[in-house]
């Protein structure tokens, strides 16, 4: 048995992305959800089941009341915050896939800017009674207490051993900002930058500059699965679920595993990229496109190594001569990422892979009927391969 081409993404929904809604998280993941079904065709009664991540403050049955939906018979929730993305829609398919549910529903939705900022110093996160706040209490009271700080140590080791430069890491910040600055959905709209307002910006932990983080963002978003067979009767052509994966790597921590021999690398991404390919039956070098959770830069490169577009340590090499752009061997994140467009845990890149197998993003790539999409990294993750249906 496989999960191979059972299932597919119909439908796609969103809020608008902004520093503050306005609005509670719930309204945010109801009008996410609504859009969605609108696009798919769907209404709410047909809806069985909900998945978000166990981050999100939306319940699956508030959503469902919200919404009208009568009856769910399947509910989800994954860990582990931005590495649940894509894992979302594995549960949502294999759901499908088996029979236990036939439409359902994968969304987050949070005012990440306005209400909790996540890039903030958390010190609930070192002092909840469970093992992770065991994890956290060993770094937290050293000053290692933020998102980008428990990325910086790594980072800089990855400098160390394999030559990167802080141009390496800005240069996919470029790329992201220049698709942005066409898209007129996303926050930095009509804004690009340039690699020397890069290396301009201040420091946040080094060695990563402030453009190196990704931002904050009030939002969110919903897909809808069904059945690959369904999906053909509905409005849009579908996005075939081609391979999902889930990965965790050894002597896996959250965010950064210290404790690693092996220290600059996401073995948990090498996890998920060998069941993509096997599952798939395809590689590296058929993907049209890549859609890679960027909530910081040096992790982009090293996504690049552990998916298998090139070898350790030379990321930095590969994105050079234009690889990364629109034309190029391997285009970048079209919608600007969370870098440019916004952060909503993963969950609007697995849209915009959506939109480049429709035709219809507004970065297209010509041609795009292959596609890579990853979830958070630096934590256990998920990816999926997506093709046009």
């Amino acid at each position: 048995m496989t999960l191979s081409g059972r299932a597919a993404i119909a439908g796609i929904g969103a809020t608008e992305f902004s520093k503050d809604s306005g609005r509670s998280e719930l309204r945010l993941a109801a009008e996410a959800v609504s859009s969605a079904l609108k696009d798919a065709g769907l209404t709410p009664s047909d809806v069985d089941g909900l998945v978000s991540f166990t981050m999100d403050g939306n319940s699956e049955i508030a959503v469902a009341r919200e919404l009208g939906i009568p009856e769910l018979k399947f509910f989800s929730r994954i860990h582990y915050g931005g590495g649940a993305a894509a894992a979302t829609v594995q549960q949502a398919a294999m759901a499908v896939a088996t029979g236990v549910a036939d439409v359902v529903v994968a969304y987050r939705a949070f005012n990440e800017r306005s209400g909790m900022r996540f890039g903030q110093v958390s010190s609930a996160a070192a002092g909840q009674v469970n093992s992770s706040g065991v994890d956290n209490a060993f770094h937290y009271p050293m000053g290692i207490a933020t998102p980008a700080a428990t990325v910086a140590m790594l980072a800089r080791r990855y400098m160390h051993e394999y030559g990167a430069t802080s141009e390496d890491f800005g240069r996919v910040a470029v790329v992201d900002r220049a698709r942005a600055a066409t898209n007129p959905r996303a926050w930095f709209y009509g804004k690009p930058i340039t690699l020397e307002e890069h290396q301009a910006s201040r420091w946040v932990a080094e060695p990563l500059h402030l453009l190196d983080c990704c931002q904050e963002s009030d939002g969110g978003v919903a897909l809808v699965i069904v059945s690959a067979e369904r999906a053909r009767d509905l409005p849009h052509r579908p996005a075939v679920i081609a391979a999902a994966a889930q990965g965790s790597g050894p002597d896996q921590y959250v965010m950064t595993s210290y404790y690693r021999d092996d220290l600059p690398a996401l073995p948990e991404m090498g996890v998920v990229g060998r069941q993509l390919w096997e599952q798939s039956g395809l590689g590296p070098g058929d993907m049209d496109l890549a859609v890679l959770y960027d909530h910081f830069t040096p992790y982009v490169l090293m996504q690049l190594e552990e998916l298998g577009f090139c070898g350790k340590g030379e990321a930095k090499d590969f994105i050079g001569g234009g690889t990364l752009e629109l034309d190029g061997k391997l285009p970048l994140n079209p919608h600007g990422g969370q870098l440019g467009e916004a952060y909503i845990h993963g969950m609007n890149g697995i849209a915009e892979g959506v939109r480049q197998l429709r035709g219809d993003a507004v970065n297209q790539v010509d041609g795009a009927a292959r596609v890579l999409v990853t979830a958070g990294t630096g934590v256990p993750t998920s990816g999926l391969v997506l093709t046009a249906g």
